[in-house]
């Protein structure tokens, strides 16, 4: 059990506490959401069942990579990339509707946040490969750099959100502008024919004139290159000022501020690991990367849940991860062979290594998938234990309204749905 019972009263006194500064957001989107989209939606339906709605047209861009571009490095049809680009779109509208559905419907609560964080954890990984085939970055480092850059932006957002109580956005965030960027790529896409057209060189293919101080490498990176240098540098930003959040919320409370920055050593942790192996398996970077990019995404999604569980029922910060014990031994097991090579190197013979159980071929590919179906498995147990738990203490259901809310004349609004107002704090779960 991940959430014990003597810890389920927080429920009732969880409050969400967001901050969107984003203008794109508040006078565009928004307005969009609040007075055209919602109105398609019935009373009746949950907010977790749009939640899921939106997730499937992201799953379902990802089975057209898989049909079209296994391995990311092809053009597809033009059609591909539109549909893309709606089902992006489509996925960033249901993901922040559901917010304002469960307000209109009275359905707000600690399980709507774990739910909408879930899904857009999942999405993250699935996002990434299909960002990497719209790009023909193919099976290689390229994608891995960012994977890495997506799982750290989205696991260092839940690491702050858990110290400050608050989850931040700035005027320039990846929900709202990097998201509708992604959907322009797609469309552009497209339009230009095919994923190819960004391994151009952007200032070449821009018609910039090239100066005489600027290095012939610079000058020709493609448009691709450009955007890992971009994200990069976003990156860094946004890590730079959530540890400045994290530090100024823990000494607001008169807490060790240095010992919350401790909670980034698992996601940096694991990670050395994937990259190790990726570095010692490299049949698996260049030929069986997508599954393997699914597993990382996987363990990412397990850390920020159990990171967002215990946020939402005041749990200490959860530092392991028991799916990188997986990981760990294929890194274990690559690294003998290669301290073998080493000590021969050396002229010390197999004193340095040991031999391999599962080698570099087939067994490594089946140990590959074996550690993908061991996160799901993992993973899965996760969502549905924490879910039947809270739907079982709060009386609600996950993707249907159990208690409709019912407007009575006589009752003030918190006492409309037979909860005291003490717990009707937690309305506030959802922004758009």
């Amino acid at each position: 059990m991940y959430v014990r019972q003597d810890k389920l009263p927080a429920l009732r006194q969880y409050k969400y506490s967001g901050v969107d500064h984003s203008l794109t957001s508040k006078y565009v989107l928004k307005p969009f959401y609040n007075n055209v989209v919602i109105k398609c939606f019935p009373m009746s339906m949950a907010p977790n069942m749009i939640t899921l709605i939106g997730f499937s047209f992201i799953v379902a861009n990802f089975l057209t990579l898989l049909w079209y571009n296994p391995t990311l490095d092809q053009d597809c049809p033009p059609w591909v990339y539109y549909s893309w680009a709606a089902g992006l779109f489509l996925y960033q509208t249901f993901d922040a509707v559901d917010g304002a559905q469960a307000r209109r419907t009275h359905q707000s609560g600690p399980l709507g946040e774990l739910f909408d964080h879930g899904v857009d954890a999942l999405n993250t990984a699935l996002g990434v490969l299909i960002f990497a085939g719209s790009q023909n970055m193919g099976q290689g480092w390229k994608t891995v750099a960012t994977l890495f850059a997506s799982l750290m932006t989205f696991y260092v957002q839940t690491w702050d959100e858990y110290h400050t109580k608050t989850l931040t956005l700035g005027i320039i965030n990846g929900p709202v502008e990097g998201i509708l960027i992604l959907v322009g790529v797609y469309a552009l896409t497209g339009f230009m024919g095919g994923a190819h057209f960004w391994q151009q060189g952007m200032l070449p293919t821009l018609g910039v004139p090239r100066l005489s101080f600027v290095p012939d490498v610079l000058y020709n990176l493609s448009f691709t290159e450009w955007y890992m240098f971009l994200g990069a540098f976003v990156l860094v930003y946004n890590t730079v000022e959530s540890a400045r959040n994290v530090i100024r919320a823990r000494r607001a409370e008169g807490s060790r501020s240095r010992f919350a920055l401790v909670g980034l050593l698992p996601f940096l942790g694991a990670w050395i690991l994937i990259v190790a192996y990726l570095v010692l398996q490299p049949n698996i970077l260049h030929n069986h990367l997508v599954p393997f990019a699914l597993f990382t995404g996987i363990l990412n999604a397990y850390s920020v849940g159990r990171i967002i569980t215990a946020h939402l029922v005041h749990l200490d910060f959860p530092y392991a991860n028991i799916l990188i014990l997986p990981l760990a031994f294929g890194v274990l097991d690559s690294l003998g062979p290669w301290l073998q090579r080493l000590g021969d190197h050396l002229g010390v013979g197999h004193a340095l290594g040991w031999p391999s159980a599962l080698g570099d071929g087939v067994y490594q590919v089946a140990f590959m998938f074996s550690m993908l179906g061991v996160a799901v498995g993992v993973y899965g147990s996760f969502v549905v234990d924490v879910i039947v738990t809270i739907c079982d203490y709060l009386d609600i259901w996950c993707l249907t309204i159990k208690h409709p809310w019912v407007e009575s004349r006589d009752a003030p609004p918190l006492a409309r749905r037979g909860v005291e107002p003490s717990a009707q704090i937690k309305q506030g779960e959802k922004t758009d």
